[in-house]
């Protein structure tokens, strides 16, 4: 009798969506609604009045659907890997995708909304001399969360141990 191996593996593609997901929706909760340092087009639509004011709302909500998909994206990745193969479950693993996750976002939504766009920067209730640096630390955040998801991926897979 010939029995095929199955080799656990981790749905790190699953878990690096939710990451991205959750990255957003902590951006778009914290900065955006409760400390309202942003929205999503408030530098080149100042909340000034209330017709801008409406339409940075909108835009918030696009963003936020957004990543809600990734978030449903993530976990319906999750889903079929459970029921399609034998999944290696690590903490390590999970916490490694979600921060190479989170971290991607920053970087990328840091890049391009807040460096090549303009849309926004991060902190837009100091002086204007001052928002490249907050935005300079968000890059450094998400670089730091890309760094050390990456590691701890590379950790978790070298010693978790494969049962099946």
């Amino acid at each position: 009798m010939n029995v095929t191996q199955v080799t656990p593996r981790f749905p790190v593609l699953a878990s690096i969506l939710l990451g991205l997901g959750l990255g957003g929706f902590f951006d778009g909760i914290v900065l955006h609604q409760m400390l309202q340092w942003h929205h999503m087009l408030s530098s080149w639509y100042p909340i000034t009045n209330l017709s801008n004011l409406e339409l940075n709302t909108r835009w918030d909500g696009y963003f936020h659907s957004a990543t809600y998909v990734l978030v449903v994206l993530g976990l319906f990745l999750l889903w079929q890997s459970a029921n399609t193969r034998h999944l290696l479950w690590s903490n390590k693993l999970l916490f490694g995708a979600l921060l190479l996750g989170w971290g991607l976002f920053n970087v990328v939504e840091g890049l391009v909304d807040h460096q090549v766009l303009g849309v926004h920067h991060v902190n837009e209730l100091v002086p204007l001399d001052q928002r490249a640096y907050w935005d300079i630390g968000f890059l450094a955040w998400g670089a730091t969360m890309v760094a050390s998801g990456w590691a701890l991926l590379r950790f978790g897979q070298r010693n978790t141990p494969v049962t099946a």
